[in-house]
Order: structure tokens, then C-alpha cells, then sequence
């Protein structure tokens, strides 16, 4: 039946073609109505031209649908069709709305570098797996409650008008990467990927997704734009297996290389893995809801023999890479996790890992959340400190501040080293600083013959060192006035010997500095 010209009506409804059946080339100038036919083989409409309405709504296709190089010139049905096979739409052209409402295609659909002037319908519909690469949506596509098992692409797609995608559900991969979305765009997805790779974005995006890992690389961002964990309440398929099992708020985004942060606010997102270097006005990022990035792994473990343990912060990707390569320490978000493999070359170094943990700082600061800016700021700190030789005065200058208070942000840090500080200057003056007894004054003068006025020099004797008794309850309370006041900047106006003017001095200067970083880091934690 190839090459056919239907110049009247064409009528296959309920019919059954238990063989092959060709209808390619052929020509349906009236309306073509294959309504709940049965196609047991192949069904070829290759390149066929249908004038009028095409109605294949509620049939049955047992194996191979081709639909290539067809024009439709007006409305397409195939609402409630079952295809057991592929279906192969490529380079078709569809002048007018297009319906697969409920069907179910169990094998793979292919619409690329189709053209829809009008709106085309996938809602409720079951797909194996679907393409649309470089095709264009002069109006909407709706894929409402649709649901693919498989991967879902639209690389390269266009889509001049606003679109509502979804929700939708997918078993594998969205793909985004090089479309057009030439007006604004609401999507709402649950899937395991998600990539919008150079996509192009002219009006405001919204996309609302969950339990996927999103690749937003060199994105194109013209208006402010939304990614945010909340979706509609879209039940789960049964069997089908989505990323962030059980966490609805488990949506990862991958990496913001390329995209500009100043348009793009991201609400209760997984940040462990991102990669933020390669972005563009990153202090202008905006973070919402329960956010989180990576950790450190919890616990001590053991470095060239010295105990040690992990400040509890958060860290971005980059770090954790960089450490994992140069340091060769398990930086992992959780313990157990590897780190993500990654050429170390390709690693930002610890300079560059100072300027994004600069930017995110900054934008957090600019929420008002200092408290959530002090891990940016910590980060930024030990960038700079390991940047630096060893040679260099900075690197020795951090390398203190890193261990008196943790940057000026650990508060238990500054106020153990006050602690030993006291205990240690208490030591020293009950053992050096304190005379071992309180210097006597004493009075003489001069009464000249014939009496009249009296002249005495009062002396006072030298503090003596001591040579026992020195650690007992008296020379502890003395000592304890002595330190406590040096805390404070005070002198206690004790005696001492002078070694113990000297321990003093030293107490009144270093003591008060670590209270002050103490109350620093206090300060910064707190602070609205």
C-alpha cells in the first residue's frame, strides 16, 4: 500500500493487519482514522502526508512503528495507544497539537529534529525511553505525571514559548544540555540526572526537582532562576529505582562551573559534591532552606605518629579533592565515602580554593548569616595558610593563628591554651617568682644634738628567691591573684623576684590576647 493517495476518508478502525504493513509515501487528504487498530508486524508511515485529523487513539502496535519524515497537518491522536516496540517519529513536522495522553510505549521513542507548531500532550504516558534532540516547541510540552523507565533527552531542543515540564518521572537521565528556552520554564522532575550542559536560559527558570544529582556546567542564566528540592506530591513508580532513596531533599548538584551565580537561588540542595570553581559572581549566590555541604570525617587518627582530629566544619568539593591528592588524607563527606575521582591536574589549587571560599563567605554575609559564613571563612584561612611556604613569615603567622584559636573561631581552642597558660604561669611563679618570704621595711634616722627635727630613710629588703616550701596552699592563692589579674591587663602589686616580674609581664601580655580570641570566636558564632 505504499505511495497510496486516500483522496476520501480513510477508515481502519478495529482493524487487525497481522502481517507487515507498508502505508509509506502514501497521501491522507481526508481524515485518517486508525482507531483501536492492531498491528501485529512492523507498521511503516514513512514520509506519509495526513491533510486532515489522524486518529490512531487506543491502538495497538505489536512491533516497529516508523513515523519518519511524516506531515501531519492537523491534530495527531494517539491517546491510549500501546506500542510494544520502538517508535520512530524523526524529522517529522506537526502543524497542529499532538496527544499521546495514557499511552504506553515499552520500547524507545524517537522525536528528533521534529518540529511541533502546536502544543504536544505526553501526560500520564509510560515510555521506555524517549528522545527529542534538536527538536522545536514553538508552544508547550506537557509531560504531566508522565513516566519514562529509562533516559529522557532533549539535547539540542528548542522551546520558543513557556513550558510546565512535568511532573514527570524518570529512571535515568534528563538531558537538557544545549537547549533553548527562549521564555520562562517551570520543571518539575524526579529522576537519578538531571543535565542542563550550556543549556540556555532567556526567561526565569524554575526547576524543581528531587532525588537527582544535577550538572548545571556552563549554563546560561539570563533571568533569576530557582533549583529547589520541592515537588509536587508525585507518587514514586513502583519499581523504579531514583537517586537519594527516602530523602526528598537529596537533590546533589554537580558542579556551577561556568554559570553565573548572581541568578540563581538554590533551596534545600545537596552541595557535597558541587564543584564552585569556574563560576561566575559566586559572592552572589543565593542559599536557601537546609542546604549542606561536605564534612570532615569524624574521630582521631594517626599522622607521622601524632594523634590528630579534624575540625568539624563544612567543606566544599575542591578541598576535599585537593587534600585527597596533595595531603593524601581521607577528607571524605561521610566516613567510608571515597573522595570523587578526579585527574589531579585538573584540581584547582589551594589559591583558587581561597577565592571561592571568599565568595562563598561574602555571600553569606551579605544573608546576614554570619554564623554560616564562619566555615567559609575558616576554609578560605587554611587555603592561605597552605599556599604559603614554609619560609615565609605569613605561613608562620597562620600557622599560629590556626593553633591558638582556629582562625579566631574556635572559642575552646583560645580558652584551652588560656587554661595552660594560667596553669603554667602559676607553676612559675609558685616555683620562681614568688620571694619566699614578704620583704620587711625598715626605719633609721638621725636626732641631732640639742633635739629638732628627725630624718629617717625607710628601706625595704630585696625580694629573696625561694629555696623551700614553694608549693603550698599561701603561694597558691598568691599566684592565683597575680595570673587572674594578669588575664585582665591588671597588675596585682604582689611582690616578686625577678624572675617573676618577668613571668608577669609575659602573663599580662599573651594571656589577654587568647581571652580576646576566645571571645572572638564567641562573638562569631553568635552574632545576627
Amino acid at each position: 500500500m505504499a505511495r497510496i493517495t486516500f483522496a476520501d476518508s480513510a477508515s481502519f478502525s478495529r482493524a487487525i493487519f497481522t502481517e507487515g504493513v507498508d502505508f509509506s509515501g502514501s497521501k491522507f487528504e481526508a481524515n485518517a482514522d486508525f482507531t483501536e487498530a492492531r498491528f501485529d508486524g512492523w507498521v511503516s508511515f514513512e514520509e506519509a502526508i495526513f491533510s486532515r485529523k489522524a486518529e490512531f487513539r487506543g491502538s495497538n502496535f505489536g512491533s516497529v512503528a516508523m513515523f519518519r519524515l511524516c506531515r501531519f497537518a492537523y491534530s495527531l491522536r494517539f491517546a491510549d495507544a500501546e506500542f510494544a516496540s520502538n517508535a520512530y517519529f524523526n524529522e517529522a513536522a506537526f502543524d497542529y497539537a499532538v496527544t499521546f495522553d495514557r499511552s504506553r510505549i515499552h520500547g524507545s521513542l524517537f522525536v528528533d529534529s521534529v518540529k511541533f507548531a502546536e502544543v504536544v500532550e505526553f501526560s500520564r504516558t509510560t515510555i521506555g525511553e524517549a528522545s527529542f534532540e534538536k527538536s522545536e516547541f514553538a508552544r508547550g510540552v506537557r509531560f504531566d505525571r508522565a513516566n519514562v523507565h529509562g533516559n529522557l533527552s532533549f539535547g539540542g531542543a528548542t522551546f520558543q514559548d513557556h513550558i510546565h515540564l512535568g511532573p514527570l518521572t524518570c529512571g535515568g537521565e534528563v538531558d537538557f544540555s544545549y537547549c533553548k528556552f527562549l521564555s520562562t520554564s517551570l520543571i518539575d522532575a524526579m529522576a537519578k540526572h538531571i543535565k542542563c550542559l550550556h543549556a540556555k536560559f532567556e526567561g526565569a527558570l524554575t526547576l524543581r526537582i528531587r532525588y537527582a544529582t544535577l550538572a548545571l556546567d556552563h549554563a546560561v542564566l539570563m533571568q533569576p532562576s530557582t533549583v529547589t528540592s520541592n515537588l509536587a506530591d508525585v507518587p514514586r513508580p513502583s519499581g523504579t529505582e531514583l537517586a537519594g532513596e527516602g530523602d526528598p531533599t537529596a537533590v546533589s548538584i554537580t558542579s556551577l562551573d561556568g554559570v553565573d551565580a548572581s541568578m540563581l537561588l538554590l533551596s534545600s540542595v545537596d552541595l557535597t559534591a558541587c564543584k564552585f570553581s569556574g563560576s561566575h559572581h559566586l559572592d552572589q549566590l543565593r542559599l536557601e532552606g537546609r542546604w549542606r555541604l561536605s564534612v570532615p570525617p569524624s574521630g582521631f587518627r594517626l599522622r607521622r605518629g601524632i594523634p590528630q582530629r579534624w575540625t568539624k566544619r563544612q567543606v566544599i568539593a575542591e578541598e576535599r579533592q585537593w587534600r585527597h591528592w596533595s595531603l593524601h588524607a581521607d577528607f571524605s563527606s561521610q566516613p567510608g565515602t571515597p573522595v570523587i575521582p578526579m585527574f589531579p591536574d585538573l584540581i584547582p589549587g589551594p589559591s583558587v580554593i581561597a577565592t571561592t571560599y571568599r565568595q562563598l563567605r561574602k555571600s553569606r554575609e551579605d544573608a546576614k548569616d554570619e554564623p554560616g559564613a564562619a566555615d567559609f571563612y575558616y576554609g578560605e584561612m587554611e587555603m592561605r595558610r597552605h599556599s604559603k611556604g614554609w619560609r615565609t613569615a605569613e605561613r608562620w603567622m597562620l600557622q599560629l593563628y590556626w593553633l591558638l584559636s582556629g582562625y579566631g573561631l574556635r572559642a575552646s581552642r583560645a580558652l584551652g591554651w588560656l587554661a595552660l597558660a594560667m596553669m603554667t604561669t602559676i607553676l612559675l611563679l609558685m616555683g620562681f617568682g614568688l620571694p619566699q618570704d614578704s620583704p620587711k621595711q625598715s626605719a633609721t634616722g638621725t636626732v641631732p644634738p640639742g633635739g629638732g627635727k628627725v630624718t629617717f630613710e625607710i628601706d625595704k629588703d630585696n625580694p629573696q628567691n625561694p629555696t623551700h616550701d614553694r608549693f603550698t596552699t599561701k603561694r597558691f592563692e598568691k599566684a592565683l591573684s597575680v595570673t587572674l589579674n594578669s588575664v585582665v591587663f591588671r597588675s596585682s602589686g604582689q611582690d616578686l623576684t625577678t624572675a617573676g616580674g618577668y613571668i608577669e609581664m609575659a602573663s599580662r601580655f599573651s594571656e589577654p590576647v587568647l581571652l580576646g580570641l576566645a571571645a572572638l570566636a564567641i562573638r562569631g558564632r553568635v552574632k545576627r
